[in-house]
């Protein structure tokens, strides 16, 4: 199957040429297929937001290739408006993203631009209001300025899927936000991928949400992806995990501690209700049970 997204020995200075001059992708080689949700970790200044920002042409390639959904990134023809109606990318402040005074007019604003009749943008902006988890008919007149932190967030999502892309592409997508609105807005990028089969990239420094969404990790160090693998690749290799000082989820925590005082417990159970239950099964039984 031929992945929706390739790159190989991607490379990227910062101000060539300058006494600043900083190498921040040293060699990216990855392939992402249709319908996956991929996470890409590392430690800060690991070249992750450089990487992602290359995907819908916000950067170009210096050396060697991107190719997304058919389009070379390197091509001096490159249609970018076409690119980036089909590569969606969310900053991790949503602030950055909102810039007209009512929601609905800012979903629309991808739409508008990409030139669709008005009754086709009013039904994407309607759509991509509720996939978040938004009321279009309570909120499309609402103020922006007006917003909390989770529904800036869920507006700079709607605004984005509201071009339909095939490619969402989120850079920390929950970070700063309360649990509960952490909690929701995972549930809707889950909804966006298994249900609408939507293609995810994210960034995050949160590997309880990298363990609950992603099918593949991408880990990356000194510009460069050094391991790639599923979650329980990644997570259940001590030897990884040690190596590359990867931080892990607190169920995998959990279930390294009791390994390491001899429990036999599978620490490749890291969702929730596995990791239960296999703290439960190392429990006493009690008489009569």
């Amino acid at each position: 199957m031929k992945p929706i997204l390739e790159v190989q020995d991607l490379k990227h200075t910062y101000m060539i040429n300058t006494p600043l001059e900083q190498q921040s992708l040293s060699g990216v080689t990855m392939e992402i297929q249709e319908g996956e949700c991929v996470a890409i970790i590392g430690h800060t200044g690991s070249g992750k937001s450089t990487l992602i920002q290359h995907f819908n042409g916000l950067y170009r390639p210096q050396e060697g290739k991107l190719v997304v959904d058919d389009q070379d990134l390197s091509d001096p023809k490159l249609d970018l408006k076409k690119l980036r109606s089909k590569v969606g990318l969310v900053f991790q402040n949503p602030e950055d993203q909102l810039f007209e005074k009512l929601i609905g007019d800012d979903v629309a604003y991808g739409p508008l631009q990409m030139g669709l009749p008005l009754k086709e943008v009013r039904d994407h902006v309607k759509w991509a209001m509720e996939m978040v988890g938004l009321s279009f008919d309570d909120l499309k007149d609402r103020p922006t300025y007006a917003l909390s932190g989770g529904q800036k967030r869920k507006v700079a999502l709607a605004g984005v899927l509201a071009m339909r892309p095939k490619i969402l592409i989120l850079d920390e997508p929950t970070a700063g936000l309360d649990p509960h609105s952490r909690k929701e807005l995972l549930k809707r990028i889950e909804l966006l991928n298994k249900k609408e089969k939507l293609t995810i990239i994210f960034v995050s420094h949160n590997m309880d949400e990298v363990a609950y969404l992603a099918d593949k990790i991408f880990v990356m160090a000194d510009g460069k992806n050094v391991i790639q693998g599923t979650p329980q690749d990644i997570f259940g290799s001590k030897e990884m995990i040690s190596k590359h000082l990867i931080h892990t989820p607190v169920t995998v925590e959990m279930l390294y501690q009791l390994q390491t005082l001899g429990y036999p417990v599978d620490v490749t159970a890291f969702e929730v209700e596995s990791a239960a239950s296999e703290i439960v099964s190392i429990l006493p039984k009690r008489g009569g049970d």
